[in-house]
């Protein structure tokens, strides 16, 4: 990994990366690559056919999660540009992830994937990664409106909720109880 392949790396993951204008894409991935650089626990692997990029991956040693703080190297964006794929390009960049970890004394690997990315789901399944969990992302204001506009109606005095409301579950769950 060299700092002059952050041109190279913002084509190659130019799905993942924020989009901006094209200098300030450049100016980020350099960062992120000065930072793997700078870094004892991240580095990012770049695959090479005949001197050009073929696929790269970065490489990140942290927690499971944070309430599973058994370290694990994350396998962050594993991606192989199209006319490379099916010559073990992928194979190799997952093999420096699993020697990444052995070399470190980690038990496990992980990885993820584009959602929309069924290859990349397969690919990483044949390898016997397993699902863990699904990231849903949204941007905070859109989250907050939807949870502004399903609060639940409440009274004017003391925010409990309204007396009505109250007495109307209340028969539900009557009505419920009685049909069992």
């Amino acid at each position: 990994m060299r700092p002059e392949d952050a041109p190279d790396l913002v084509r190659l993951w130019e799905e993942v990366v924020p989009r901006a204008s094209a200098e300030q894409m450049l100016v980020d991935m350099e960062l992120v690559v000065d930072q793997s650089l700078a870094s004892a626990r991240d580095r990012i692997v770049v695959a090479e056919c005949d001197g050009r990029l073929a696929g790269a991956v970065y490489l990140r040693v942290g927690p499971m999660s944070p309430l599973h703080v058994e370290p694990v190297v994350q396998a962050v964006s594993p991606h192989v540009l199209p006319e490379f794929r099916r010559h073990g390009v992928g194979r190799a960049l997952m093999d420096a992830a699993v020697a990444h970890a052995e070399e470190k004394g980690i038990g496990h690997v992980a990885s993820a994937s584009l959602s929309a990315s069924r290859e990349a789901h397969r690919f990483l399944a044949r390898l016997a990664l397993a699902p863990q969990a699904v990231l849903r992302v949204a941007p905070t204001q859109v989250v907050r409106a939807k949870l502004s506009s399903r609060r639940p109606a409440r009274s004017q005095t003391g925010g409990r909720p309204a007396l009505g409301q109250v007495l109307a579950a209340r028969r539900s769950q009557r009505r419920q109880r009685d049909l069992v």
